[in-house]
């Protein structure tokens, strides 16, 4: 016996999907950057990325493209709201706020801005499992989808120099970084870019977890490498920035609508 008829399936163009918003003002493209940023800090808190003063995340202002907001010297990330945010120009000079930077880390996120004019954001900071992966000076292995995403899209920093507190130093970093979205900083961790905040912290995020697969992957056995032409076929599926900006979104819901002071 046939059962009754099922319902007629919702035209697509009803139902919601969200996409970067675009904005008419810088004021209100500002305003959006400092949420995002703002929340992005919250998460990384929330996730145990930050090390004392260590760790950064920097979105580059839209209307002054050479200032960049950036969380306060020495204040939890879990603590930051938009109001609590600082902008200073490339050369770490404080233009709007009421704290310091950290210019050792503003000196390498400055040069990376510098040199990369279509990346909004950037994100470093010292994860156990980054740590990790860059002690061994080793790269990212494509042994997983996720991992796939930064296939031939990351580069090693192969030198330590301590603290990076001069430009030089910064600009290597830069030229290391070259286009690609990721960069293993050697015996220091990960740094992250990508054209919006959403996307710059998803990467690193991605790669911190990335990082713990293949280091409890290797420490279990021999981690099956998926093949040159697959590595490459995910990487162009879930490898650019608007993949990321999506896969990001359930965690700026979360953190926007559970700790909804961050917007103050």
């Amino acid at each position: 016996m046939q059962g009754p008829t099922p319902p007629v399936p919702l035209p697509t163009d009803q139902l919601q999907f969200a996409m970067p918003p675009m904005y008419d003002s810088s004021d209100d493209e500002r305003r959006h950057r400092k949420e995002r940023l703002a929340g992005a800090l919250r998460i990384f808190g929330r996730l145990g990325f930050e090390d004392g003063v260590s760790g950064h995340i920097t979105a580059r202002d839209p209307e002054y493209s050479n200032c960049f907001w950036v969380n306060p010297f020495g204040m939890p990330f879990k603590h930051v709201t938009v109001s609590d945010l600082v902008m200073a120009n490339q050369d770490g000079q404080v233009i709007e706020g009421r704290y310091h930077v950290n210019q050792a880390a503003f000196t390498v996120h400055a040069q990376v801005h510098a040199a990369r004019p279509d990346v909004v954001a950037v994100a470093h900071c010292h994860s156990v499992n980054g740590r990790a992966l860059s002690a061994l000076g080793d790269l990212l292995d494509p042994i997983s989808q996720e991992s796939c995403a930064f296939y031939e899209d990351h580069a090693l920093y192969d030198s330590y120099t301590g603290v990076a507190v001069d430009t030089e130093e910064g600009r290597r970093i830069a030229s290391a970084l070259g286009t690609r979205k990721a960069l293993v900083l050697r015996n220091h961790g990960l740094l992250t870019v990508g054209d919006s905040v959403d996307a710059a912290a998803w990467w690193f995020l991605s790669m911190e977890r990335s990082s713990q697969v293949q280091l409890t992957a290797r420490a279990a056995g021999r981690p099956i490498i998926i093949d040159h032409k697959q590595a490459v076929a995910t990487r162009e599926q879930l490898g650019g920035d608007l993949v990321a900006w999506i896969n990001y979104q359930p965690l700026w819901q979360d953190i926007s609508r559970s700790e909804p002071d961050l917007l103050s």
